[in-house]
């Protein structure tokens, strides 16, 4: 048996707006987690960013290792998905880069 990861189930809060939803569906989000993680266990919280935009910084939230399928080690063939768990108080979306906006 190798000790490669081939699948990897994580799941995103489900405060996380659709921005930051498109941005970890995408093909580069799913580079960088491939090249920023030797290894994966299931329980492993990665703290995670993506941008908000022209006008924003970016966004932190929590990615949680729900499963691994093949060893632990994540190499350039492990595939990500993701499911949904309960939210967490991400504030995202538009409204993070705006007076209104989160200010912790």
């Amino acid at each position: 048996m190798s000790d490669s990861a081939t699948r990897v189930e994580l799941s995103y809060p489900a405060d996380l707006s659709g921005w930051g939803r498109d941005k970890i569906d995408g093909s580069p989000f799913r580079a960088y987690l491939r090249k920023t993680h030797d290894t994966a266990a299931p329980g492993d919280v990665w703290t995670e960013f993506v941008g908000v935009g022209c006008c924003g910084d970016t966004l932190d939230f929590p990615l949680r290792v729900e499963s691994v399928e093949g060893g632990p080690r994540v190499t350039e063939d492990t595939a990500f998905v993701y499911t949904e768990r309960e939210a967490c108080g991400v504030a995202g979306g538009w409204r993070v880069q705006s007076a209104a906006g989160p200010t912790e």
